[in-house]
Protein backbone atom coordinates (compact mmCIF):
# COMPACT_ATOMS: atom_id res chain seq x y z
CA UNK A 1 0.00 0.00 0.00
CA UNK A 2 1.41 3.20 -0.93
CA UNK A 3 2.09 6.05 1.25
CA UNK A 4 -0.61 8.02 -0.52
CA UNK A 5 -3.44 5.31 0.19
CA UNK A 6 -2.16 5.32 3.84
CA UNK A 7 -2.85 8.75 4.21
CA UNK A 8 -6.29 8.31 2.53
CA UNK A 9 -7.37 5.82 4.54
CA UNK A 10 -6.18 7.57 8.03
CA UNK A 11 -8.34 10.47 6.18
CA UNK A 12 -11.45 8.33 5.78
CA UNK A 13 -11.24 6.49 9.63
CA UNK A 14 -10.52 9.78 11.00
CA UNK A 15 -13.81 11.27 9.09
CA UNK A 16 -15.95 8.40 9.92
CA UNK A 17 -15.43 8.52 13.47
CA UNK A 18 -16.28 12.26 13.53
CA UNK A 19 -19.40 11.60 11.73
CA UNK A 20 -19.97 8.93 14.27
CA UNK A 21 -19.78 11.43 17.35
CA UNK A 22 -22.25 13.85 15.57
CA UNK A 23 -24.86 10.93 15.43
CA UNK A 24 -24.36 9.87 18.67
CA UNK A 25 -24.83 13.34 19.99
CA UNK A 26 -28.55 13.77 17.98
CA UNK A 27 -29.65 9.91 18.96
CA UNK A 28 -29.00 10.79 22.65
CA UNK A 29 -30.70 13.63 22.84
CA UNK A 30 -34.03 11.74 21.48
CA UNK A 31 -33.45 8.83 23.96
CA UNK A 32 -32.78 11.24 26.68
CA UNK A 33 -35.70 13.29 25.94
CA UNK A 34 -38.33 10.66 25.79
CA UNK A 35 -37.51 9.50 29.34
CA UNK A 36 -36.90 12.90 30.87
CA UNK A 37 -40.04 14.38 30.32
CA UNK A 38 -42.11 11.27 32.01
CA UNK A 39 -40.53 12.77 35.30
CA UNK A 40 -42.03 16.04 34.59
CA UNK A 41 -45.91 15.53 33.96
CA UNK A 42 -46.78 15.88 37.83
CA UNK A 43 -45.25 19.66 37.62
CA UNK A 44 -46.67 20.47 34.28
CA UNK A 45 -50.00 19.57 35.50
CA UNK A 46 -49.63 22.05 38.63
CA UNK A 47 -47.94 24.85 35.96
CA UNK A 48 -50.57 24.54 33.21
CA UNK A 49 -53.83 23.53 35.40
CA UNK A 50 -54.41 20.56 33.71
CA UNK A 51 -55.71 16.62 34.53
CA UNK A 52 -53.44 13.84 33.75
CA UNK A 53 -55.66 12.74 30.67
CA UNK A 54 -55.14 16.18 28.94
CA UNK A 55 -51.61 16.02 30.05
CA UNK A 56 -50.92 12.69 29.45
CA UNK A 57 -51.28 14.21 25.31
CA UNK A 58 -48.04 15.33 25.67
CA UNK A 59 -46.33 12.40 25.59
CA UNK A 60 -49.11 10.41 23.92
CA UNK A 61 -48.71 12.79 20.77
CA UNK A 62 -45.07 12.81 21.18
CA UNK A 63 -44.87 9.30 21.18
CA UNK A 64 -47.57 8.58 18.04
CA UNK A 65 -45.63 11.66 15.91
CA UNK A 66 -42.49 9.40 16.61
CA UNK A 67 -43.82 6.41 15.34
CA UNK A 68 -45.49 7.51 12.21
CA UNK A 69 -42.37 9.46 11.02
CA UNK A 70 -40.29 6.63 10.82
CA UNK A 71 -41.85 4.86 7.65
CA UNK A 72 -40.97 7.55 5.23
CA UNK A 73 -37.56 7.90 6.58
CA UNK A 74 -35.74 5.34 4.00
CA UNK A 75 -37.59 7.67 1.35
CA UNK A 76 -36.52 10.96 2.25
CA UNK A 77 -33.20 9.47 2.71
CA UNK A 78 -32.92 7.85 -0.51
CA UNK A 79 -34.19 10.81 -2.70
CA UNK A 80 -32.84 14.02 -0.50
CA UNK A 81 -29.81 12.24 1.05
CA UNK A 82 -28.81 10.96 4.57
CA UNK A 83 -27.13 13.63 5.38
CA UNK A 84 -29.77 16.75 4.59
CA UNK A 85 -32.56 14.12 6.34
CA UNK A 86 -30.12 13.74 9.29
CA UNK A 87 -30.08 17.61 9.67
CA UNK A 88 -33.57 18.84 9.03
CA UNK A 89 -34.23 16.47 11.49
CA UNK A 90 -31.48 17.46 14.42
CA UNK A 91 -32.94 21.01 13.48
CA UNK A 92 -36.80 20.16 14.05
CA UNK A 93 -35.81 18.30 17.17
CA UNK A 94 -33.74 21.67 18.56
CA UNK A 95 -36.44 23.64 17.33
CA UNK A 96 -39.07 21.97 19.20
CA UNK A 97 -37.31 21.68 22.16
CA UNK A 98 -36.66 25.15 22.02
CA UNK A 99 -40.34 26.21 21.63
CA UNK A 100 -41.39 23.72 24.54
CA UNK A 101 -39.30 25.57 26.96
CA UNK A 102 -41.63 28.30 25.73
CA UNK A 103 -45.15 26.63 26.11
CA UNK A 104 -47.57 28.28 28.49
CA UNK A 105 -50.45 26.27 27.77
CA UNK A 106 -51.06 22.04 27.52
CA UNK A 107 -52.23 22.61 23.98
CA UNK A 108 -49.02 24.21 23.00
CA UNK A 109 -46.86 22.14 24.85
CA UNK A 110 -48.61 19.00 23.06
CA UNK A 111 -48.52 21.21 19.52
CA UNK A 112 -44.46 21.84 20.05
CA UNK A 113 -43.80 18.62 21.41
CA UNK A 114 -45.42 17.02 17.79
CA UNK A 115 -42.72 19.16 16.01
CA UNK A 116 -39.97 17.56 18.59
CA UNK A 117 -41.25 14.41 18.12
CA UNK A 118 -40.85 14.96 13.74
CA UNK A 119 -37.29 15.47 14.09
CA UNK A 120 -36.75 13.48 17.35
CA UNK A 121 -38.82 9.95 15.40
CA UNK A 122 -36.33 10.19 12.04
CA UNK A 123 -32.66 10.91 13.75
CA UNK A 124 -32.56 7.33 14.79
CA UNK A 125 -33.29 5.19 11.82
CA UNK A 126 -31.32 8.28 9.83
CA UNK A 127 -28.30 7.94 11.62
CA UNK A 128 -28.28 4.45 11.70
CA UNK A 129 -28.67 4.05 7.92
CA UNK A 130 -25.80 6.41 8.11
CA UNK A 131 -23.39 4.72 10.50
CA UNK A 132 -24.29 1.36 8.12
CA UNK A 133 -23.27 3.18 4.91
CA UNK A 134 -20.25 5.03 6.62
CA UNK A 135 -18.49 1.83 8.02
CA UNK A 136 -17.21 -1.24 6.31
CA UNK A 137 -18.33 -4.05 7.50
CA UNK A 138 -15.50 -5.03 9.53
CA UNK A 139 -15.49 -2.35 11.81
CA UNK A 140 -19.60 -2.04 11.77
CA UNK A 141 -19.72 -3.90 14.83
CA UNK A 142 -17.97 -1.28 16.66
CA UNK A 143 -19.55 1.46 15.17
CA UNK A 144 -22.92 0.40 16.24
CA UNK A 145 -21.59 -0.39 19.22
CA UNK A 146 -20.68 3.12 20.31
CA UNK A 147 -24.30 4.57 18.35
CA UNK A 148 -26.20 1.95 21.31
CA UNK A 149 -24.35 3.31 24.65
CA UNK A 150 -26.33 6.55 23.47
CA UNK A 151 -29.62 4.22 23.34
CA UNK A 152 -28.79 2.07 26.41
CA UNK A 153 -27.18 4.88 28.79
CA UNK A 154 -29.85 8.14 28.12
CA UNK A 155 -33.02 6.36 29.76
CA UNK A 156 -31.10 5.42 32.72
CA UNK A 157 -29.79 9.37 32.66
CA UNK A 158 -33.04 10.95 31.98
CA UNK A 159 -34.66 10.10 35.52
CA UNK A 160 -31.88 10.96 37.49
CA UNK A 161 -31.38 14.43 35.51
CA UNK A 162 -35.25 15.23 35.29
CA UNK A 163 -35.64 14.98 38.97
CA UNK A 164 -32.87 16.93 39.68
CA UNK A 165 -33.59 19.25 37.58
CA UNK A 166 -37.42 19.71 38.70
CA UNK A 167 -36.12 19.62 42.46
CA UNK A 168 -33.59 22.56 42.45
CA UNK A 169 -34.23 24.44 39.27
CA UNK A 170 -36.39 25.54 36.82
CA UNK A 171 -38.71 22.49 35.14
CA UNK A 172 -38.01 23.93 32.03
CA UNK A 173 -34.43 23.15 31.66
CA UNK A 174 -35.33 19.79 30.33
CA UNK A 175 -36.27 21.46 27.22
CA UNK A 176 -33.67 23.86 26.75
CA UNK A 177 -30.59 21.44 27.94
CA UNK A 178 -31.16 20.61 24.21
CA UNK A 179 -30.89 23.39 22.23
CA UNK A 180 -27.44 24.29 22.69
CA UNK A 181 -26.15 20.41 22.10
CA UNK A 182 -28.33 20.67 19.36
CA UNK A 183 -27.26 23.30 18.00
CA UNK A 184 -23.80 22.22 18.35
CA UNK A 185 -24.69 19.28 16.69
CA UNK A 186 -26.61 21.14 13.44
CA UNK A 187 -23.01 22.70 12.83
CA UNK A 188 -21.20 20.12 13.15
CA UNK A 189 -23.50 17.70 11.14
CA UNK A 190 -23.64 20.35 8.14
CA UNK A 191 -19.80 20.85 8.32
CA UNK A 192 -18.57 17.11 8.81
CA UNK A 193 -21.02 15.11 7.34
CA UNK A 194 -21.02 13.90 3.46
CA UNK A 195 -23.94 13.54 1.13
CA UNK A 196 -24.81 10.05 0.67
CA UNK A 197 -25.70 8.20 -3.39
CA UNK A 198 -29.20 9.46 -4.45
CA UNK A 199 -32.09 7.57 -6.02
CA UNK A 200 -33.62 9.24 -8.72
CA UNK A 201 -37.30 9.91 -8.09
CA UNK A 202 -39.51 9.08 -10.59
CA UNK A 203 -42.50 11.07 -9.81
CA UNK A 204 -44.38 7.49 -8.31
CA UNK A 205 -44.72 8.22 -4.56
CA UNK A 206 -46.37 5.65 -1.61
CA UNK A 207 -48.95 7.47 -1.15
CA UNK A 208 -50.64 4.73 0.07
CA UNK A 209 -48.56 3.27 2.15
CA UNK A 210 -47.37 6.44 3.43
CA UNK A 211 -51.00 7.12 4.81
CA UNK A 212 -51.85 3.63 5.51
CA UNK A 213 -48.56 3.56 7.76
CA UNK A 214 -49.51 6.12 9.62
CA UNK A 215 -53.26 5.40 10.14
CA UNK A 216 -52.05 1.84 11.43
CA UNK A 217 -49.03 2.59 13.88
CA UNK A 218 -50.62 5.58 14.94
CA UNK A 219 -53.90 3.42 15.80
CA UNK A 220 -51.54 0.70 17.32
CA UNK A 221 -49.59 2.82 19.43
CA UNK A 222 -52.61 4.33 21.02
CA UNK A 223 -53.91 1.56 21.81
CA UNK A 224 -50.92 -0.40 23.08
CA UNK A 225 -49.88 2.40 24.60
CA UNK A 226 -53.01 2.38 27.27
CA UNK A 227 -51.52 -0.88 28.84
CA UNK A 228 -53.75 -2.78 31.17
CA UNK A 229 -56.11 0.42 31.56
CA UNK A 230 -57.58 -0.05 28.38
CA UNK A 231 -60.87 -0.25 28.65
CA UNK A 232 -63.10 -2.22 26.37
CA UNK A 233 -65.96 -1.10 26.72
CA UNK A 234 -65.28 2.43 25.86
CA UNK A 235 -66.29 2.07 21.96
CA UNK A 236 -62.59 4.01 20.69
CA UNK A 237 -60.36 1.29 21.44
CA UNK A 238 -61.97 -1.76 19.80
CA UNK A 239 -62.50 0.59 16.85
CA UNK A 240 -58.81 1.96 16.51
CA UNK A 241 -57.90 -1.82 17.38
CA UNK A 242 -59.74 -2.64 14.14
CA UNK A 243 -58.81 0.38 12.04
CA UNK A 244 -54.94 -0.02 13.01
CA UNK A 245 -55.50 -3.81 11.74
CA UNK A 246 -57.17 -3.17 8.51
CA UNK A 247 -54.92 -0.54 7.40
CA UNK A 248 -51.83 -2.97 8.40
CA UNK A 249 -53.38 -5.09 6.01
CA UNK A 250 -53.82 -2.99 3.26
CA UNK A 251 -49.98 -1.54 3.97
CA UNK A 252 -48.43 -5.46 3.46
CA UNK A 253 -50.40 -5.30 0.40
CA UNK A 254 -49.31 -2.41 -0.99
CA UNK A 255 -46.23 -2.89 -0.17
CA UNK A 256 -45.77 -5.80 -1.38
CA UNK A 257 -47.50 -5.04 -5.28
CA UNK A 258 -45.79 -0.75 -5.26
CA UNK A 259 -43.25 -1.01 -7.47
CA UNK A 260 -41.28 1.76 -4.74
CA UNK A 261 -42.97 0.75 -1.82
CA UNK A 262 -42.19 3.10 1.45
CA UNK A 263 -41.00 0.06 3.02
CA UNK A 264 -39.74 -2.43 1.57
CA UNK A 265 -41.14 -5.79 3.13
CA UNK A 266 -39.44 -8.29 1.30
CA UNK A 267 -36.59 -7.86 2.99
CA UNK A 268 -37.78 -10.56 5.65
CA UNK A 269 -36.82 -12.82 2.73
CA UNK A 270 -33.60 -12.38 4.40
CA UNK A 271 -33.58 -15.02 7.10
CA UNK A 272 -30.65 -13.04 9.30
CA UNK A 273 -32.77 -10.14 9.23
CA UNK A 274 -36.32 -11.69 10.23
CA UNK A 275 -34.45 -13.94 12.94
CA UNK A 276 -33.47 -10.28 14.62
CA UNK A 277 -36.40 -8.67 14.58
CA UNK A 278 -37.81 -12.03 16.82
CA UNK A 279 -34.69 -11.78 18.90
CA UNK A 280 -35.12 -8.14 19.19
CA UNK A 281 -38.47 -8.69 20.48
CA UNK A 282 -37.15 -10.87 23.00
CA UNK A 283 -34.73 -9.19 24.59
CA UNK A 284 -36.81 -6.47 24.29
CA UNK A 285 -39.38 -7.94 26.81
CA UNK A 286 -36.56 -9.10 29.23
CA UNK A 287 -35.12 -5.13 29.04
CA UNK A 288 -38.75 -3.81 30.40
CA UNK A 289 -37.68 -6.07 33.30
CA UNK A 290 -35.06 -3.51 34.27
CA UNK A 291 -36.60 -0.35 32.67
CA UNK A 292 -40.11 -0.88 33.95
CA UNK A 293 -40.68 -3.01 36.30
CA UNK A 294 -37.63 -2.88 38.67
CA UNK A 295 -38.52 1.19 38.93
CA UNK A 296 -42.23 -0.10 39.81
CA UNK A 297 -40.62 -2.36 42.54
CA UNK A 298 -37.69 0.62 43.67
CA UNK A 299 -40.33 3.52 44.04
CA UNK A 300 -43.53 2.08 44.54
CA UNK A 301 -42.72 -0.55 47.36
CA UNK A 302 -39.30 0.65 48.31
CA UNK A 303 -39.97 4.45 48.84
CA UNK A 304 -37.65 5.72 47.02
CA UNK A 305 -37.86 8.85 44.30
CA UNK A 306 -37.53 9.39 40.61
CA UNK A 307 -33.95 10.61 41.37
CA UNK A 308 -32.79 7.91 43.94
CA UNK A 309 -33.99 5.16 41.59
CA UNK A 310 -32.14 6.38 38.28
CA UNK A 311 -28.63 6.77 40.89
CA UNK A 312 -29.31 3.34 42.25
CA UNK A 313 -29.89 1.98 37.94
CA UNK A 314 -26.94 4.30 36.94
CA UNK A 315 -24.33 1.55 37.04
CA UNK A 316 -26.46 -0.48 34.98
CA UNK A 317 -26.40 1.81 32.20
CA UNK A 318 -22.64 2.29 32.49
CA UNK A 319 -22.60 -1.00 32.34
CA UNK A 320 -23.85 -1.82 29.53
CA UNK A 321 -22.42 1.29 27.80
CA UNK A 322 -19.20 0.11 28.21
CA UNK A 323 -20.04 -3.30 27.08
CA UNK A 324 -21.65 -1.70 24.10
CA UNK A 325 -18.50 -0.73 21.80
CA UNK A 326 -16.84 -4.34 23.34
CA UNK A 327 -19.30 -6.48 21.90
CA UNK A 328 -19.22 -4.30 19.00
CA UNK A 329 -15.20 -5.20 18.28
CA UNK A 330 -15.99 -9.07 19.14
CA UNK A 331 -18.95 -9.04 16.35
CA UNK A 332 -16.42 -7.96 14.16
CA UNK A 333 -13.63 -10.53 14.53
CA UNK A 334 -15.90 -13.56 15.96
CA UNK A 335 -19.44 -12.82 14.63
CA UNK A 336 -22.92 -12.46 16.53
CA UNK A 337 -22.84 -16.02 17.95
CA UNK A 338 -20.07 -16.02 19.72
CA UNK A 339 -21.00 -12.65 21.64
CA UNK A 340 -24.84 -12.49 21.55
CA UNK A 341 -24.95 -16.08 23.74
CA UNK A 342 -22.80 -15.55 26.62
CA UNK A 343 -24.93 -12.02 27.13
CA UNK A 344 -28.32 -13.73 26.89
CA UNK A 345 -27.39 -16.21 29.55
CA UNK A 346 -25.94 -13.85 31.41
CA UNK A 347 -29.25 -11.65 31.27
CA UNK A 348 -31.60 -14.79 32.22
CA UNK A 349 -29.34 -15.57 35.24
CA UNK A 350 -29.46 -11.82 36.12
CA UNK A 351 -33.33 -11.77 35.63
CA UNK A 352 -33.78 -14.83 37.28
CA UNK A 353 -31.99 -13.18 40.37
CA UNK A 354 -34.06 -9.67 39.98
CA UNK A 355 -37.62 -12.02 40.43
CA UNK A 356 -36.20 -13.08 43.59
CA UNK A 357 -36.09 -9.43 45.02
CA UNK A 358 -38.00 -8.42 47.88
CA UNK A 359 -38.00 -5.79 50.83
CA UNK A 360 -35.39 -7.23 52.99
CA UNK A 361 -33.32 -7.16 49.56
CA UNK A 362 -30.68 -4.88 50.59
CA UNK A 363 -29.91 -1.90 48.07
CA UNK A 364 -26.54 -2.93 47.41
CA UNK A 365 -27.24 -6.60 45.88
CA UNK A 366 -30.25 -5.08 43.60
CA UNK A 367 -27.54 -2.41 41.61
CA UNK A 368 -24.94 -5.15 41.44
CA UNK A 369 -27.60 -7.44 39.69
CA UNK A 370 -29.02 -4.57 37.99
CA UNK A 371 -25.32 -4.11 36.47
CA UNK A 372 -24.66 -7.70 35.76
CA UNK A 373 -28.14 -7.39 33.75
CA UNK A 374 -26.51 -4.26 32.03
CA UNK A 375 -23.10 -6.29 31.11
CA UNK A 376 -25.22 -8.87 29.78
CA UNK A 377 -27.75 -6.07 27.77
CA UNK A 378 -24.91 -4.37 26.28
CA UNK A 379 -23.21 -7.26 24.83
CA UNK A 380 -26.12 -9.14 23.44
CA UNK A 381 -28.46 -6.06 22.28
CA UNK A 382 -26.25 -4.50 19.29
CA UNK A 383 -24.61 -7.60 16.99
CA UNK A 384 -27.99 -9.42 16.39
CA UNK A 385 -28.98 -6.01 14.95
CA UNK A 386 -25.56 -5.39 13.13
CA UNK A 387 -25.44 -9.10 11.56
CA UNK A 388 -29.02 -8.41 10.44
CA UNK A 389 -28.09 -4.93 8.80
CA UNK A 390 -24.96 -7.03 7.32
CA UNK A 391 -26.76 -9.17 5.44
CA UNK A 392 -28.92 -6.37 3.89
CA UNK A 393 -27.91 -4.76 0.46
CA UNK A 394 -26.18 -1.62 0.48
CA UNK A 395 -29.25 0.55 -1.68
CA UNK A 396 -31.58 -0.92 0.99
CA UNK A 397 -30.13 0.41 4.26
CA UNK A 398 -32.21 3.40 4.66
CA UNK A 399 -35.61 1.53 4.39
CA UNK A 400 -34.29 -1.58 6.33
CA UNK A 401 -33.60 0.69 8.86
CA UNK A 402 -36.63 2.56 8.96
CA UNK A 403 -38.94 -1.08 8.95
CA UNK A 404 -36.43 -2.05 11.94
CA UNK A 405 -36.86 0.98 13.94
CA UNK A 406 -40.77 0.38 13.66
CA UNK A 407 -40.70 -2.75 14.15
CA UNK A 408 -39.13 -2.32 17.35
CA UNK A 409 -41.24 0.44 18.69
CA UNK A 410 -44.30 -1.66 18.10
CA UNK A 411 -42.60 -4.45 19.71
CA UNK A 412 -41.65 -2.07 22.76
CA UNK A 413 -45.16 -0.69 23.09
CA UNK A 414 -46.34 -4.65 23.10
CA UNK A 415 -43.75 -5.37 25.57
CA UNK A 416 -44.88 -2.24 28.03
CA UNK A 417 -48.08 -3.32 27.52
CA UNK A 418 -47.73 -7.24 28.41
CA UNK A 419 -45.80 -6.18 31.64
CA UNK A 420 -48.52 -3.82 32.74
CA UNK A 421 -51.28 -6.15 31.80
CA UNK A 422 -49.34 -9.08 33.82
CA UNK A 423 -48.66 -7.10 36.94
CA UNK A 424 -52.10 -5.43 37.37
CA UNK A 425 -54.07 -9.02 36.91
CA UNK A 426 -50.98 -10.60 39.06
CA UNK A 427 -51.89 -8.15 41.68
CA UNK A 428 -55.53 -8.48 42.05
CA UNK A 429 -55.21 -12.19 42.05
CA UNK A 430 -52.06 -12.35 44.20
CA UNK A 431 -53.91 -10.20 46.66
CA UNK A 432 -57.56 -12.13 46.55
CA UNK A 433 -55.59 -15.16 47.09
CA UNK A 434 -53.48 -13.69 50.65
CA UNK A 435 -56.93 -12.25 51.93
CA UNK A 436 -58.63 -15.41 51.83
CA UNK A 437 -56.36 -16.70 54.50
CA UNK A 438 -57.08 -13.84 56.72
CA UNK A 439 -60.02 -15.62 58.76
CA UNK A 440 -61.07 -15.97 62.60
CA UNK A 441 -59.79 -19.48 62.09
CA UNK A 442 -56.24 -19.16 61.01
CA UNK A 443 -53.96 -18.88 64.12
CA UNK A 444 -51.31 -17.30 62.57
CA UNK A 445 -53.03 -13.96 61.04
CA UNK A 446 -55.26 -13.90 64.29
CA UNK A 447 -51.86 -13.58 66.33
CA UNK A 448 -50.54 -11.04 64.23
CA UNK A 449 -53.63 -8.95 64.18
CA UNK A 450 -53.62 -9.07 68.06
CA UNK A 451 -49.89 -7.74 67.61
CA UNK A 452 -51.15 -4.88 65.73
CA UNK A 453 -53.83 -3.78 67.81
CA UNK A 454 -51.73 -3.71 70.86
CA UNK A 455 -49.53 -1.41 69.44
CA UNK A 456 -52.22 1.20 68.49
CA UNK A 457 -53.81 0.42 71.63
CA UNK A 458 -50.16 1.56 73.38
CA UNK A 459 -50.28 4.67 71.42
CA UNK A 460 -53.48 6.10 72.79
CA UNK A 461 -56.10 4.51 70.00
CA UNK A 462 -59.80 3.31 71.59
CA UNK A 463 -60.48 -0.43 71.03
CA UNK A 464 -62.91 -0.24 67.75
CA UNK A 465 -60.32 2.39 66.24
CA UNK A 466 -57.30 0.01 67.22
CA UNK A 467 -59.08 -2.96 65.50
CA UNK A 468 -59.70 -0.86 62.39
CA UNK A 469 -56.14 0.51 62.20
CA UNK A 470 -54.98 -2.99 62.71
CA UNK A 471 -57.02 -4.43 59.92
CA UNK A 472 -55.84 -1.39 57.38
CA UNK A 473 -51.93 -2.01 58.15
CA UNK A 474 -52.60 -5.65 57.61
CA UNK A 475 -54.16 -4.76 54.35
CA UNK A 476 -51.50 -2.52 52.80
CA UNK A 477 -48.84 -5.31 54.05
CA UNK A 478 -51.21 -8.06 52.02
CA UNK A 479 -51.08 -5.55 48.95
CA UNK A 480 -47.15 -5.08 49.15
CA UNK A 481 -46.51 -8.74 48.99
CA UNK A 482 -49.16 -9.02 46.30
CA UNK A 483 -47.28 -6.43 44.40
CA UNK A 484 -43.78 -8.02 44.89
CA UNK A 485 -45.65 -11.21 43.89
CA UNK A 486 -46.51 -9.59 40.43
CA UNK A 487 -43.42 -7.76 39.36
CA UNK A 488 -41.72 -10.70 39.87
CA UNK A 489 -43.68 -13.12 38.13
CA UNK A 490 -43.34 -10.50 35.34
CA UNK A 491 -39.39 -10.02 35.52
CA UNK A 492 -39.41 -14.43 35.82
CA UNK A 493 -41.45 -14.79 32.54
CA UNK A 494 -38.75 -12.84 30.77
CA UNK A 495 -36.32 -15.52 31.77
CA UNK A 496 -37.91 -18.38 29.09
CA UNK A 497 -38.17 -15.74 26.46
CA UNK A 498 -34.46 -15.05 26.84
CA UNK A 499 -34.09 -18.69 26.09
CA UNK A 500 -36.50 -18.33 22.90
CA UNK A 501 -33.84 -15.49 21.89
CA UNK A 502 -30.96 -17.77 22.41
CA UNK A 503 -32.17 -20.48 20.08
CA UNK A 504 -33.02 -18.24 17.39
CA UNK A 505 -29.57 -16.34 17.46
CA UNK A 506 -28.68 -20.16 16.66
CA UNK A 507 -30.66 -20.55 14.08
CA UNK A 508 -28.90 -17.25 12.19
CA UNK A 509 -26.34 -17.89 9.51
CA UNK A 510 -23.25 -16.25 11.57
CA UNK A 511 -21.62 -15.91 8.11
CA UNK A 512 -18.98 -12.03 8.34
CA UNK A 513 -18.65 -10.88 4.78
CA UNK A 514 -16.08 -8.78 3.82
CA UNK A 515 -16.61 -7.55 0.32
CA UNK A 516 -18.25 -4.52 1.18
CA UNK A 517 -17.31 -1.64 -1.43
CA UNK A 518 -15.29 0.72 0.68
CA UNK A 519 -17.60 3.83 2.02
CA UNK A 520 -15.76 6.22 -0.40
CA UNK A 521 -17.56 4.59 -2.98
CA UNK A 522 -21.08 5.69 -1.49
CA UNK A 523 -20.24 8.45 0.37
CA UNK A 524 -19.63 11.38 -1.40
CA UNK A 525 -18.57 15.23 -0.56
CA UNK A 526 -19.67 18.01 -1.76
CA UNK A 527 -21.90 18.64 -4.33
CA UNK A 528 -20.51 15.23 -5.97
CA UNK A 529 -23.57 12.77 -6.30
CA UNK A 530 -23.09 8.90 -7.38
CA UNK A 531 -26.61 8.29 -8.93
CA UNK A 532 -26.27 4.30 -8.64
CA UNK A 533 -28.45 2.35 -11.44
CA UNK A 534 -31.22 0.66 -9.65
CA UNK A 535 -31.49 -2.69 -8.15
CA UNK A 536 -34.23 -4.91 -7.53
CA UNK A 537 -34.57 -6.48 -3.88
CA UNK A 538 -35.55 -9.87 -5.74
CA UNK A 539 -31.58 -10.57 -7.18
CA UNK A 540 -30.46 -8.76 -4.02
CA UNK A 541 -32.14 -11.43 -1.68
CA UNK A 542 -32.86 -14.49 -3.21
Amino acid sequence: MTENNIQENAADGLYRWSALFVVVIGTFMVMLDSSIVNIAIPKMMNVFGSDLDAVKWILTAYTLTMGSVVPITGFLSDTFGVKKQFVLSLTLFTLGSFLCGFAWSTNTMIFFRIIQAIGGGAIMPVGMAYIMQMFPVRERGKALGFWGIAAMSAPAIGPTMGGYIIQYMDWRLIFYINVPIGIFGVIFASILLRETALKPYKGNFDYVGFFSSIFAIGSLLYVLGEGAGIDWGDVKFPLLLVFGCFNLFIFVVNELLHPEPLMELRVFKIPDFTLSQFITGATTLALMGGLYALPLFLQNLRGYTAMETGLLLFPSAVAAGIMMPISGALFDKYGAKIVTIPGLLILAVSSYQMSRFNMDTPTATITLIATIRGLGLGLAMMPVNTAAMNAIPRELFAKATALSTTVRSIIQALAVTLMTTIITNAVSNNYARLSEQITPFNYASRNFLQILQAVFLKNGASSSSAAGSALASLGKMLYAQAYIDAINLAVAITVPAVFVAVFLVLLMSGKQEHHEIEPKDTVVSGKERLNEPETGIAGSVE
